[in-house]
């Protein structure tokens, strides 16, 4: 039976290139002899599907597939007294059958048999030379690149560290350790070499693409190579000033507060924000924030008050629309 290339890719008769070509990509990593060490069957499957393709993928010979089918490479044009059948044999040989059957007019003079012989002989050689021609001439191909994205915590993107993507190969999920660069930004790509689909005719493979997407955290904000963050104290903390600790990557420090702290103010720790490329870092920020109590009894709000009375401020003066 005459295979049908259409159903080999799994595509309709009316499926575009691109479709085409989207199928062959999906059926070479599923069939590639190299990601299927176990299965006998997977490199006859593999060349199949590339034979298919290359003829599929050729507009002109799928115009000739789909007018004549598989036998279409031995059709030739139509010349004067009748039909001239050629069959190609690769480097620019072509043999005529008109001249094995005698010309046009028949096959008196094929000379019975030996004719046929004669033809079968010069058809297997024609043959043999152009599979190698075609073995020789097809050019290796790099394999393609394949596209993911993976989110890493807020704290690895800071200070680097390892995490692991899950790939789909086949039927196969595999699991690759990927080495996450102190400071990488969100939307940045990360690029493992030779971990995409694989080559052909012994190319090499393509890669992975990684895009990162960076989570947000509770507390912390980034703002190029600074960190940013917010640090509750209490009013008299803010008045009289105090000693806080305060959550770093790299460790704990005592953040001094001076008296008379607003909330909103910004105290600078240096060197203790994003990594950079040199083994350097940003600075970190902290923007303190005073936190009142909500069950402040009358007295105490009598206090306040009258502490505003004596410490008079105009507070929202320069607030413009």
């Amino acid at each position: 039976m005459a295979e049908d290339y259409y159903k080999t890719l799994g595509v309709s008769r009316s499926a575009s290139q691109a479709e085409i070509q989207q199928a062959y990509r999906k059926l070479a990593r599923k069939y590639h002899p190299d990601l299927n060490p176990d299965d006998p069957n997977a490199a006859k499957k593999f060349q199949e599907v590339q034979k298919a393709f290359e003829v599929l993928n050729d507009p002109q010979k799928r115009e000739n597939y789909d007018r004549y089918g598989e036998a279409f490479e031995h059709m030739g044009a139509g010349g004067p007294g009748g039909a001239r059948w050629t069959y190609s044999g690769g480097g620019g040989e072509d043999i005529d059958f008109s001249q094995l059957f005698g010309g046009a007019g028949g096959f008196g003079s094929m000379g019975g048999m030996g004719g046929f012989a004669d033809l079968f002989e010069q058809l297997g050689r024609a043959s043999s030379r152009r599979s190698r021609g075609a073995r020789a001439e097809r050019p290796s191909t790099r394999g393609g690149d394949i596209e993911t994205e993976l989110e890493i915590p807020f704290q690895t993107a800071v200070t680097g560290g390892e995490t692991v993507v899950r790939l789909q190969r086949g039927d196969q999920v595999e699991s690759l350790t990927v080495k996450i660069p102190a400071g990488i930004e969100d939307g940045k790509k990360i690029r493992l070499r030779g971990q995409g689909q694989p080559g052909f005719q012994g190319a090499p493979a393509g890669d992975l693409l990684i895009k990162v997407r960076v989570a947000s955290h509770p507390y912390f904000q980034r703002q190029g190579e600074n960190l940013v963050v917010r640090v509750p104290i209490t009013l008299g903390e803010a008045l009289a000033g105090a000693k806080v600790d305060v959550p770093t990557p790299y460790g704990p420090v005592s953040l001094k507060i001076p008296p008379g702290t607003s909330s909103g103010a910004k105290l600078r720790i240096r060197e203790h924000g994003v990594s950079r490329k040199d083994g350097s870092r940003g600075d970190l920020l902290a923007e303190v924030q005073v936190v009142l109590p909500k069950n402040a009894d009358e007295s105490e709000q009598a206090w306040a008050q009258e502490f505003d009375r004596r410490h008079p401020m105009q507070p929202r003066e320069n607030l413009r629309w």
